[in-house]
């Protein structure tokens, strides 16, 4: 089914509103997970280690897992996996307080938290993406800055309720909150074909037509009911063969056999082929729908840009998630003293994602700018920036950077419109896991390099040139690839046959 055209406007503002408040709302207390994590390590006596495994854990479930997310989504809406998401993450943060051990946090704050989160985010893009067309970059601007903001009120709120109400009684409010994303997900209202009506209810009978969708003709419903045949009077001759020999208690019982294993009625065995039948065309459907799944798959990366596309973005979380979690150590090892501080480093780091979130989302709205020569700027200057940050041995200049960096890393908003660009509206939700999965491992790669690096040379100076190289060559490989073939795909894709898999199904939510 085709989806109806983009109004970019009307509806869709609600939709910008409930998806920036469902981020705020799910994202704000795993990014300032920071607060929690030092109450965990008095609660628990563990190691920093082993404690800070629930913050990376809450940041690289949900992308880890995001070609199952992205599955959900295109298989049964935005709205439906918003409101059931809304649960999960609520009831993540409210299991966390009754938390026995750290190995428990890993379970309900790192694996179910992070899980509800990576749906979210999915299911707010996907549907963002499908209510905008030419408004595009300013709609995914202002519901990425959800997350930015929540960073900053979490954090405060947090640290708040942690004094007054203690870690427990912070962690049941916060997920109180969270129940609010239910009545966001109530308003995700799915954007409906505009020449098809709504799907109706089909009669039991119908059924079998119904799931024909093949090549290969199943059996009919007579032969089927011959089998049945068959199969009844094949029982019949063995039962009567047992009772007129050996068993000749039995025949004592069963005096008139033929009386007692008579036919079953033809409604029956009508209903019996049916059903059948019916099973028969379901699982063919099922196996036809994940081969069209894994086809779309190699389909995907036989494109040259997308290609590139998950290989910047793997190198990009790998060098530049760490530096957000690090600048304060940095500016520690630096011999910057705390007078100096007038703000915190990963503060103005969360102000300036925010403002370049919304202002590289207005960039990319331009038509005399291309979307994916923007991204591979903020990539190349990003790893510039990264590989810079050895020579800042006072506050100001780490300031700078942090504001560079930040507002670099804002580029996460302009990135679902780069990879609509790519592979067109209709495969997003499918591509995008794709490479959310990528970035949720660099993210889980990225902190443990770089500490490696540490531990070994006992400076960052190696680890932030490391991390500058790998999002360097990031933009570069992406570079390369998008010269020759930007153009072919900014070319409008054919319309997908009735058996694609995306939003065949997600379209009659």
């Amino acid at each position: 089914m085709e989806l109806k055209k983009s109004p970019d406007g009307g509806w869709g503002w609600v939709i910008v509103f409930v998806s920036f408040l469902t981020q705020f709302l799910c994202y704000g207390s795993p990014l300032a997970v920071g607060v929690l994590y030092i109450e965990w390590l008095d609660a628990f006596g563990e190691g920093k280690g082993k404690t800070a495994w629930v913050g990376s854990l809450a940041s690289g479930v949900g992308l880890l897992a995001s070609p199952v997310c992205s599955l959900c989504v295109s298989s049964f809406g935005a709205r439906p996996v918003t409101i059931f998401s809304g649960f999960m993450v609520a009831g993540g943060l409210m299991l966390s307080s009754f938390a026995p051990n750290i190995y428990f946090l890993f379970f309900s704050y790192g694996i179910v938290v992070g899980l509800g989160c990576g749906l979210l985010y999915t299911a707010t893009v996907t549907i963002t993406c499908q209510y905008f067309d030419d408004r595009r970059g300013l709609a995914l601007g202002l519901i990425s800055t959800g997350s930015s903001v929540g960073l900053f009120i979490y954090a405060a709120l947090q640290r708040m309720l942690v004094e007054f109400y203690g870690l427990d009684g912070c962690l049941l409010i916060v997920g109180a909150l969270a129940l609010n994303i239910l009545a966001c997900g109530s308003l995700m209202r799915p954007l409906q074909s505009s020449d098809c009506p709504l799907p109706k209810k089909i009669a039991p009978e119908d059924l079998p037509d119904k799931y024909s969708i093949y090549n290969e003709k199943g059996k009919n419903l007579e032969e089927n009911i011959n089998i049945l045949d068959k199969s009844y009077s094949s029982e019949e001759k063995c039962r009567i063969t047992l009772a007129n020999g050996d068993w000749k208690q039995d025949s004592l019982l069963h005096k008139n056999p033929t009386v007692t294993h008579t036919k079953e009625p033809e409604t029956y065995k009508k209903k019996v082929a049916e059903q059948t039948y019916f099973c028969k065309q379901l699982a063919k459907r099922k196996w036809q729908l994940y081969k069209n799944y894994c086809g779309e798959t190699v389909a995907l990366f036989k494109n040259k840009v997308f290609s590139a596309l998950f290989i910047a973005i793997l190198l990009f979380d790998i060098g530049g998630f760490p530096p957000s979690l690090l600048m304060e150590d940095v500016a520690r090892s630096s011999n910057v003293k705390e007078e100096e501080f007038i703000m915190p480093l990963i503060s103005i780091i969360g102000i300036m994602t925010a403002v370049g979130k919304l202002l590289l989302g207005i960039l990319a709205d331009f038509k005399w700018i291309n979307t994916l020569y923007l991204y591979v700027a903020t990539l190349i200057i990003m790893g510039l920036a990264l590989c810079a940050i050895p020579f800042a041995k006072s506050y100001v200049t780490l300031a700078l950077l942090s504001g560079i960096l930040g507002f670099l890393t804002g580029n996460w908003s302009i990135f679902p419109y780069v990879t609509t660009k790519t592979v067109g509206i209709e495969k997003l939700a499918h591509a995008y896991g794709i490479l959310m999965f990528f970035a949720g491992l660099g993210n889980s790669l990225g902190p443990p390099i770089v500490g490696w690096f540490y531990d070994w040379t006992q400076t960052y100076e190696i680890a932030f040139y490391f991390s500058g190289f790998c999002v360097l060559l990031g933009g570069f490989i992406l570079l390369l690839a998008a010269l020759p073939s930007w153009d072919t795909c900014n070319k409008q894709l054919p319309k997908p046959a009735p058996t694609t898999f995306l939003y065949k199904v997600a379209s009659n939510v």
